[in-house]
């Protein structure tokens, strides 16, 4: 079927689109005939119903197989927020106190100065340790408690509590390991006997054989010098490594030394900067095919593994937002901005309640959404994003990494779109 009218879109787009929405079609056909997508979907629920649902393109450059109204897809960073989800599930039964020192559930991490570090630094990445020391092996990449145990035996590069910057990789195995002492559980386990079993979500925090087998395929997109600010944290393509062509310094964008964007696009040039180095290990680019690899897709690591369609993950958010996963008391706490202002990993402002991205440069959201929105990004433009006041949970997938600012908006264009066709106050229609 294709998108709105029964015959295929002139980029070849699928799916269903109410009337009221019909600038999201027209954005989301946009960017393939711009050649900014290879392939894509794209799902919002309003008020509980479905109200966009459009998918198209390309699952896998390589054979050409087609992008599927089920195609699932690594999300990376998306999972954050789910993640954040299972730990207030705990919370909430009273299993896990967010305030307390992790050591009460984690002896050993009560090393090298983090005696007096909460669970609560660890989900506002304010612990300081953003970055593995030291290389972690490949035959380790599955082993989450392992690799838990070589943060644990580390010092923070800042004092916790005092400073945040995004913990790409290391949330997860900070986060996780707290919530297997807690439960005995994996994050993996509790999404699926808790979250996406119960209400029937395509969203696999590691993904089995079958999903992974028809899974698609992520693809370096273009890598011109850096332009101006992103609206995630810079992608480096479906390996996790460093900018394979960096633009010479003198191109860089911002205003010079000192400018957030200037820094951050500096430090992207510079393979040892605490950004490259938060990005890059566990090393995924040593695995043939990076993080398009069985061992990657299956691992479940609870900062980036989530394998996802779009309408699952936007599922998540709808049933967030309705209180189905969290008593809305606690989706409040939860999504409070506990930190916001400058990040010491990305240079950009960034903010964070429990987990969840808020509204900032590294989280862009329109107008409409700024007080209340939250979610997360995922590395090369994947979005996940919920609203508690407009009825919202959307998101978008994509296998086109984005290594560029005018990639990067794909998410923030259609959300825009999504916020532009809700019914202003006063109008007919207007629920809130």
């Amino acid at each position: 079927m294709a998108a709105d009218g029964g015959t295929k879109g002139r980029a070849d787009t699928y799916g269903h689109c109410d009337p009221r929405f019909s600038r999201v079609r027209e954005v989301f056909d946009a960017h393939f005939a711009g050649g900014e997508e290879l392939g894509a979907s794209f799902a919002v629920f309003l008020d509980g119903e479905p109200v966009v649902e459009l998918w198209g393109g390309v699952a896998d450059r390589r054979s050409g197989r087609a992008w599927e109204r089920d195609t699932p897809v690594l999300a990376y960073s998306c999972t954050k927020a789910v993640t954040a989800t299972a730990a207030q599930l705990l919370a909430e039964r009273g299993l896990l106190d967010v305030t307390a020192p992790v050591a009460d559930v984690w002896p050993e991490f009560a090393r090298r100065g983090k005696e007096r570090v909460t669970v609560e630094h660890l989900l506002t990445h304010q612990v300081g340790l953003p970055a593995i020391e030291e290389p972690v092996p490949v035959e380790e990449f599955e082993d989450q408690a392992a690799i838990a145990d070589r943060l644990a035996g580390q010092e923070p590069i800042w004092e916790p509590g005092t400073a945040h910057g995004y913990h790409a990789l290391t949330y997860g195995f900070l986060v996780g390991e707290v919530i297997r002492r807690v439960s005995g559980k994996s994050v993996s386990e509790i999404v699926a006997a808790e979250v996406s079993g119960p209400l029937g979500l395509e969203l696999w925090v590691g993904a089995p054989d079958d999903v992974a087998a028809r899974a698609a395929r992520l693809s370096a997109g273009d890598r011109p010098a850096p332009p101006a600010a992103p609206s995630t944290a810079p992608s480096t393509g479906p390996s996790t490594g460093p900018l394979a062509e960096p633009a010479p310094v003198a191109e860089l964008p911002g205003q010079g030394p000192g400018d957030p964007v200037y820094e951050m696009a500096r430090a992207a040039l510079d393979k040892d900067s605490l950004m490259n180095r938060a990005l890059g290990n566990p090393p995924i680019h040593k695995l043939r095919g990076g993080a398009n690899h069985p061992v990657v897709l299956r691992a479940g690591w609870p900062a980036m593994g989530a394998v996802t369609t779009a309408r699952g993950l936007a599922g998540f958010y709808r049933d967030l937002v309705a209180g189905r996963i969290l008593r809305p008391e606690t989706l409040r706490g939860a999504t409070r901005r506990r930190v916001s202002g400058p990040d010491r990993v990305l240079y950009l402002d960034s903010s964070f309640g429990l987990g969840y991205m808020r509204p900032a440069m590294t989280f862009l959201t329109p107008a409409r959404g700024a007080e209340t929105a939250f979610g997360h990004t995922g590395m090369g433009g994947s979005l996940g994003l919920g609203d508690v006041e407009h009825g919202l949970g959307l998101a978008y997938t994509m296998n086109r990494m984005a290594g560029a600012a005018s990639g990067n908006l794909r998410a923030y264009r259609l959300a825009e779109a999504v916020y532009e066709s809700l019914p202003r106050s006063g109008q007919s229609g207007q629920s809130r």
